[in-house]
Parts: C-alpha cells; sequence; structure tokens
C-alpha cells in the first residue's frame, strides 16, 4: 500500500471541542439542524449543509456552495488552520472499555480503481453523488474513510508504541455519550519513513466505513480528467483512518420500510411466514440493546428481527449446505426473499421505500420511527464477523447496500485534506 502524508487543516485549541461533529450520514436533516442550533460552530454546517436550508431542494448548487462559504469562514476566522508541513495523524478512540487506534494519511485514487483498496459494499446512486458533488464544491475530503488491513501485530504495535504516557494529544474532544476522541499528529521524517516502509509490506487495504465518500473521491478525479486539468497531485489522494483488522467492532445495519405494498400487517406477517418461521418476540421497548436478543442459536439459522404494528417477531430461517459466502448473508436472503420477492425492492440501491439506519442505534429508535408512522416496517440485522467481509471482497464479491456498520465512528472536522 502507498500511502501519503499530507498538511491537514484541523480546529484551533479548545475550539476542537465545538467544531468535532458526527459523520453527516449518521444523523437526519433534521437531527443536524437541532445541533446546530445549539452550538453554531459544529462541522455538520459544512458536511450538512441541507439542515440549514430547510426551504431548498437538498442537491440544489446553493447547497453545496453553502457547504464551501461555511468552511472558508471557518479558515478566515482561525477556527481551523493548516499545518505547517506535511505528516500523518493518529486517531485514537475510547470507548465503553475499548480503545481503537488507528492512522490516519492520505491515500491513492488508483489504488481504488485497481482493487487494491477492495470494497464489498455496493454504493447508492443518490449519495455517491451528493459526496461527489460535496467534494467538488469545498474542495476538501473532510470525513475520513474508515479501512481495514490485515495486521501480524506488527504494524498496531508501532503505531501504538509511538503514544506514551508522556503524549499529550493535540485534540481531545469527549463525546456527551462518554467516548473520547484524540488526535496525535506526526511530524517526525524519521518516523514516517518507518510507517510508510511498513505499509508497503501490506498487500490491500478494505474499505470498512465510507464507501459513497471513496467512491466520490474517485469520481472527483475522473472529472477533473475530463475536464483537462488532470487528476495530479492532492486531487488525486483522499483521506483515510487505517485499523487493523481485528481492533474494530461491527454491528448489523437496519433497514426501514416506508410502505407495505398490497399488504396489510396480517397479510405481510402470513406471506412472510412461508419463507421464514415467524416467532412473536415480545416486549423489548426501551431496552438499550442495539438489536433484540435471540431465541434462536446464531449459526444455525438466519435471524432477523422484525418490528411491525406494535410487535417485534424473530423471523429464521435454516441455513442452506454448501452455501456461497454472499447467498449465507442474512442482508441477501433478506433481500432475496421479502425486500424483492414480497415488495418488489428490486434496486435497494435507489429504492425510495427503503431506508436504513446504523446497527449501533437501540431498537427503541426503530420503534419511534414506525410507531410514529414514518415507516410501516423495520428489520434489525444481525452482525456479520470482520473475517466474512474480508473474505468476500477478497473474492470480488459485493455485498447488499448497508450490509455493516462499523465501529469506531470517528468524528468529522478534526482533521481535513483539501486540494486545489
Amino acid at each position: 500500500m502507498k500511502i501519503y502524508r499530507f498538511a491537514g487543516v484541523r480546529p484551533d485549541g479548545p475550539v476542537a471541542r465545538e467544531i468535532a461533529a458526527v459523520p453527516y450520514d449518521v444523523v437526519t436533516a433534521e437531527e443536524a439542524r437541532a445541533i446546530i442550533a445549539k452550538n453554531p460552530k459544529s462541522f455538520l454546517r459544512v458536511s450538512r449543509p441541507d439542515a440549514e436550508m430547510p426551504d431548498v431542494p437538498a442537491h440544489d448548487a446553493r447547497v453545496y456552495q453553502r457547504a464551501n462559504d461555511t468552511f472558508q469562514t471557518l479558515l478566515s476566522k482561525g477556527l481551523m488552520q493548516r499545518d505547517p508541513g506535511p505528516g500523518m495523524y493518529l486517531y485514537r478512540v475510547r470507548q465503553n472499555g475499548d480503545s481503537f487506534l488507528g492512522l490516519c494519511c492520505c491515500l491513492d485514487v488508483e489504488d481504488y480503481r485497481n482493487n487494491t483498496i477492495r470494497r464489498h459494499e455496493q454504493t447508492r446512486y443518490d449519495k455517491e453523488e451528493d459526496r461527489t458533488r460535496h467534494i467538488e464544491a469545498t474542495k476538501t475530503h473532510n470525513g475520513p474513510v474508515v479501512l481495514l488491513y490485515r495486521d501480524t501485530g506488527a504494524i498496531f504495535s508501532f503505531l501504538n508504541a509511538l503514544i506514551t504516557p508522556a503524549t499529550v494529544p493535540d485534540a481531545e474532544i469527549q463525546r456527551e455519550q462518554g467516548s473520547i476522541h484524540q488526535i496525535f499528529r506526526i511530524s517526525d521524517p524519521a518516523i514516517l519513513s518507518l510507517i510508510e516502509q511498513r505499509f508497503l509490506q501490506v498487500p490491500s487495504l478494505y474499505i470498512a466505513d465510507g464507501h459513497h465518500r471513496a467512491k466520490a473521491s474517485v469520481n472527483v478525479a475522473d472529472r477533473s480528467v475530463a475536464s483537462g486539468a488532470g487528476a495530479r497531485g492532492e486531487v488525486s489522494h483522499f483521506m483515510g483512518v487505517m485499523f487493523a483488522q481485528d481492533r474494530v467492532r461491527i454491528h448489523g445495519y437496519s433497514r426501514l420500510l416506508s410502505d407495505l405494498g398490497t399488504f396489510s400487517p396480517a397479510t405481510f406477517r402470513d406471506a412472510l411466514s412461508k419463507y421464514f418461521e415467524v416467532t412473536p418476540y415480545g416486549n423489548v421497548r426501551g431496552a438499550e440493546y442495539n438489536i433484540p436478543p435471540r431465541i434462536k442459536r446464531p449459526g444455525r439459522y438466519h435471524i432477523v428481527h422484525m418490528y411491525l404494528a406494535g410487535q417485534w417477531y424473530e423471523c429464521t430461517r435454516p441455513l442452506e449446505k454448501n452455501a456461497a459466502p454472499l447467498d449465507a448473508l442474512d442482508v441477501a436472503v433478506l433481500q432475496t426473499y421479502v425486500l424483492e420477492g414480497l415488495l418488489g425492492i428490486t434496486d435497494p440501491r435507489g429504492d425510495a421505500r427503503l431506508q436504513y439506519l446504523g446497527g449501533a442505534r437501540p431498537v427503541a429508535d426503530l420503534e419511534k420511527l414506525v410507531d410514529l408512522g414514518h415507516y410501516q416496517l423495520a428489520f434489525a440485522m444481525q452482525p456479520v464477523k470482520v473475517e466474512t467481509v474480508l473474505s468476500i471482497a477478497d473474492a470480488g464479491g459485493v455485498m447488499p447496500p448497508k450490509s455493516t456498520w462499523f465501529e469506531p465512528k470517528l468524528l468529522s472536522g478534526l482533521v481535513v485534506h483539501t486540494f486545489d
């Protein structure tokens, strides 16, 4: 793997706590608007400019221009400043007793094109185009792509040893939920060279989170070539944070359906029973589970939890013998038999009836969205094993969109990569 140094743009001192924001795609426009109202310095003003322009279509050119104007204001006021020279950054997250450590650097769009940077999920057209236009307008990569590398322990151990008890982070943010996010800038040329050499021994990277941001970055480079400007220098790079594959956590990704087609709740449940054993689960309302506890044993069954008409159900189907890795996924079975087979959703990337919610969110969030009538049905999915994800990517397979929710989730605005 070729990795690159860059001079990041970062919040100045204590203001980092105000600027750092959740990723653009884990909040709705309404949620982002509420956050901005409480904290006008939030980087969501850059990453989710539509939140401040509710009366303007979300993909209007004025929305993307607003993002750039806000970013330029942060620079002109000195709230964010460019580091004096190229470097890399350690990004450490501590939450719920876990400690995650990643390396923030730049990667080459050509490595994405030639599949040295591997992906396991399809992108959604609308989200891909949105991030492409956002990157073009701001000339920044401001939300890091999260990637995994296979590590025998040598790389992680080396990076981890760079932080001693005496090391002071360049930025530290404690979130309301208790997690702590820290940035450590690496500027020593000798250490940077050692890091680069170690990654030359890594044959490939795997996108864990940020498929749309990565593809959008490639789109911007391609459009630069098509315009005659070329794709040399920083526009040919994009920002990523790399974690060892055994030092992340993974959750499922919930599905939300805005309608049941021609079905009523009762007839849909009956139709579903042709493909799954549907067992009423009981009430988990108010629990902080991110997925209801299982009744049946995982590993022998496909297990999906459904919330419909105020009731949770566990939907199970025996695993098929000798199924290909992709066909053995719960999300693939759900797509084949339910979303496509019963509801006619043949394009999970673009069908407006299907939306997604990160699997780390509590089931109470799914219940609320259905109970309020925003959606008619929710499916909570079991997590996929990390090794399964990497194996599918190695084989050139592509999982259905939004099959995985990786943690840690990194904040936006702590490090920004720019290009001219």
